[in-house]
């Protein structure tokens, strides 16, 4: 329990039905939904349409989501994997035919073709109650009618919105400036395309109108894409992958996204210790900023979409080939160079989680990648495009690399935790490439030191970055503490901004309680009733 006497906020409980998300409008209109004889999954389709309007920096009707949901709380969870992919004209060898060996945020050939809206729908259709018409009202009225810019998104506004074009800047700048926090703002051109989508489907997006803007904004910049990509773009139901660990079984959804990284580590912590009951002490940080450069080089190695290339799933999360890795963790001194990997050989977000009142638990992740993705926006359907693209490499020599109709690494992981066959803990954490260490976090902090769903959010994190040679810690971390893991020979810097977001649920089978907690890194909350 935290000091009462000390800032901070409790867990929020409730016996009925539960939303957290990163926006508090997105999680009221998830509980308004529930109020209305929705479920868990159509509160979280509705949270993140909410969200596609009121945090435009983190997502997007243009970007992309995954799913984990089991239907009752009972048995594995149902995954879907809503990623989109790479157009038909587009290669690493088209690329650098033309001299092209890096793939820039704000290039055209950063945009994949969305994949979210496919996914709202197959999922509505599928395991919905309530209609599409019904569950985009909330999303409708914030994008016409207008809401406000709150804190963080002010701030992610300052941070990013400098990639925005021209027609992008139009609707979210005023005069130049980004909007301030407090100020009222409306999509009205989102607000049509929404109303398209809840009318027609998935033709209100990938045909049409809105699909025909889409094109043309991407053909007038040098992309690729065609309307045979739009009819395309499916998204497909998956089997989850999952570890054991302190008694729960861990669910994650399989590649191409990193959900086999963030059970990697869970298996290389399972067997360290705690080194006291402060998960901010040096050794423990050591422990698993090491445990994360070694699960990152892996995923570095061979991480693609499974369609175009065997990812090693089973090894990656194999207890033996933890232990083997534990064994490189020198628990005196950083690594100076990673071993090689001995796996086969080649040359931001939001986050939704909703349980209702039947205990359907939805585990809900939906993104544009860096902060308002590309940057390119359709200016007539008011779209504004992921940059999902960056996570291939040019390289034509690595299991990753560009392909046409490919799906990319995906950074964004929705997770469960299930116990006896039951959901206990639907949660996810955003921050791009920090997910994976973060769903690590997040548990270990809650089931190896014992902090609650709330505290085990707000407490200081730390990330070995996978591209630099460096472990970002964010500031309060103690000053002695960051001291000593500079000794032990890692590269410590402060984080320049707060390092991810995250929401979790936790269910009471026995109480008949929901408690949930939400980042205080976001601007969002747990809204229960």
């Amino acid at each position: 329990m935290r000091d009462l006497q000390r800032p901070g906020r409790s867990p929020v409980a409730a016996p009925n039905a539960m939303a957290s998300t990163s926006h508090p409008l997105s999680s009221q209109s998830a509980i308004s939904i529930l109020q209305a004889g929705g479920n868990a999954l159509d509160a979280a389709i509705a949270a993140a349409a909410v969200q596609a309007v009121v945090e435009p920096g983190s997502t997007s009707v243009g970007g992309d989501c995954f799913c984990l949901y089991t239907p009752d709380g009972a048995g594995r969870p149902v995954a879907f994997n809503g990623s989109g992919r790479a157009p038909l004209g587009l290669s690493s060898d088209w690329l650098l035919e033309r001299g092209i060996s890096e793939i820039l945020q704000q290039s055209p050939h950063s945009v994949t073709i969305p994949g979210a809206v496919d996914a709202w729908v197959q999922l509505s259709n599928d395991h919905g109650r309530l209609s599409l018409a019904d569950i985009l009202a909330p999303a409708i009225n914030y994008a016409r009618d207008g809401y406000p810019i709150t804190q963080r998104v002010a701030s992610d506004f300052i941070a990013g919105s400098y990639v925005l074009d021209s027609d992008g800047a139009a609707v979210f700048l005023e005069q130049g400036s980004p909007p301030a926090m407090g100020t009222r703002h409306a999509q009205p051109a989102l607000a049509t395309t929404l109303e398209c989508i809840a009318k027609q489907g998935r033709d209100g997006f990938y045909k049409g109108r809105v699909a025909d803007d889409i094109l043309a904004k991407l053909r007038a910049v040098g992309g690729l894409h065609t309307e045979d990509d739009f009819a395309a773009a499916v998204g497909e139901y998956v089997a989850p992958i999952k570890t054991a660990f302190r008694g729960y079984d861990i669910w994650e959804c399989p590649p191409n996204g990193q959900g086999m990284i963030a059970l990697q580590l869970l298996n290389i912590m399972s067997g360290i210790e705690t080194f006291g009951d402060d998960p901010l002490n040096p050794d423990r940080m050591h422990h698993e900023i090491e445990a994360g450069r070694l699960a990152y080089r892996d995923r570095g190695t061979c991480l693609a979409d499974p369609a175009f290339y065997e990812v090693p799933v089973e090894t990656i999360i194999n207890q033996d080939y933890a232990a083997n890795l534990r064994d490189m963790i020198d628990a005196r001194h950083a690594l100076k160079e990673l071993p090689p990997s001995p796996l086969p050989a080649h040359k931001s977000t939001v986050y939704i989680t909703v349980v209702d009142g039947e205990r359907n638990a939805c585990s809900f992740i939906n993104t544009l990648y860096y902060g308002f993705g590309s940057g390119i926006m359709a200016p007539e359907s008011g779209v504004l495009l992921q940059n999902r693209g960056m996570g291939f490499v040019v390289d034509p020599s690595h299991p990753n690399r560009l392909e046409p109709g490919k799906r990319p690494l995906h950074t964004i992981i929705p997770a469960m935790a299930t116990r006896d066959g039951r959901a206990v803990m639907p949660f996810g954490v955003m921050g791009g490439e920090y997910q994976a260490f973060g769903h690590m976090q997040l548990l270990t902090r809650m089931f190896d030191y014992g902090l609650d769903i709330q505290m085990a959010q707000d407490i200081a994190r730390y990330f070995p970055d996978p591209f630099e040679n460096k472990i970002e810690v964010e500031s309060p971390v103690p000053d002695a503490t960051r001291q000593r893991l500079i000794e032990m020979g890692h590269n410590i810097v402060l984080a320049q901004r707060p390092i991810g977001g995250s929401q979790a649920i936790w269910i009471d089978w026995e109480q008949g309680i929901l408690t949930g907690g939400s980042d205080p890194r976001k601007d969002g909350c747990a809204i229960g009733y």
